[in-house]
């Protein structure tokens, strides 16, 4: 008894095929043998047959052409970074965006961080106290008969300053022999006396003596033609020369 010949295997394309002719031949008895069929429901079911064999065309062209599917992109295995991190909620069909390491600052220079800036010094010395100024030298007088009348006599005290520091100030002091004696005719100082006793301070034009130089305090004694002469005479308590012995 000779074997059959082995059938040949269908496709489900084919079998699609084979389903859609069937169900076009069965709608044609059916509508075919029914006279009271309107011509739209004719419409109905031909749009009905072209969306099905639409439908089963695109089918058995996937099916032929699988290639031309869009492939699904895989998760990359993960990495020696990645183990144990938490699973990601990123669909299996999407593609993940590659994880990138953070940015590592580089920590600051030892040369600009632990050198202080530096600070320009100062030439100028830094003083030690408040600068004082000079003191004036002790100034001295010298006295001196000028003229001489019958019952008075001029009289002159020259004040000097020995010092280059100007001497602002100063006060004479005349005693006379008697307090019946007075002065009169004064220029270059203000004078005032209590009994014999005469007080010369300077007035504005001889108030500050410059130094190296000298003022002029002039006057006359009057009231005796004998025995008048000063008994003392002193500039700021240094007794003045030049009176009579």
């Amino acid at each position: 008894m000779p074997a059959t010949p082995p059938q040949p295997r269908r496709t489900v394309a084919i079998i699609l095929l084979d389903r859609v002719v069937a169900l076009v031949t069965a709608a044609r008895r059916v509508l075919t043998g029914r006279e009271d069929v309107s011509r739209a429901t004719w419409v109905a079911v031909v749009a009905a047959l072209g969306v099905l064999i639409a439908t089963c065309v695109s089918v058995v062209g996937v099916l032929r052409t699988p290639e031309k599917l869009t492939p699904v992109t895989l998760d990359p295995p993960p990495s020696v970074g990645q183990v144990g991190a938490s699973p990601s909620t990123t669909p299996r069909a999407q593609a993940r965006p590659a994880l990138t390491s953070p940015a590592v600052t580089a920590p600051p220079s030892a040369s600009a961080s632990s050198v202080p800036p530096v600070v320009a010094s100062s030439t100028r010395p830094t003083p030690t106290g408040a600068t004082t100024e000079p003191t004036p030298a002790a100034l001295g007088a010298d006295f001196a008969i000028t003229d001489n009348a019958l019952l008075s006599y001029g009289a002159t005290v020259t004040i000097s300053n020995p010092g280059s520091v100007p001497a602002s100030g100063w006060t004479l002091v005349l005693t006379l022999p008697r307090e019946s004696l007075g002065i009169s005719g004064v220029e270059g100082a203000q004078a005032s006396r209590d009994g014999a006793v005469w007080t010369f301070v300077p007035d504005p034009d001889t108030g500050q003596v410059p130094g190296s130089a000298s003022v002029r305090v002039t006057f006359r004694v009057n009231g005796s033609l004998t025995g008048s002469a000063p008994k003392a005479c002193t500039v700021d308590g240094v007794a003045c020369s030049g009176l009579p012995s």
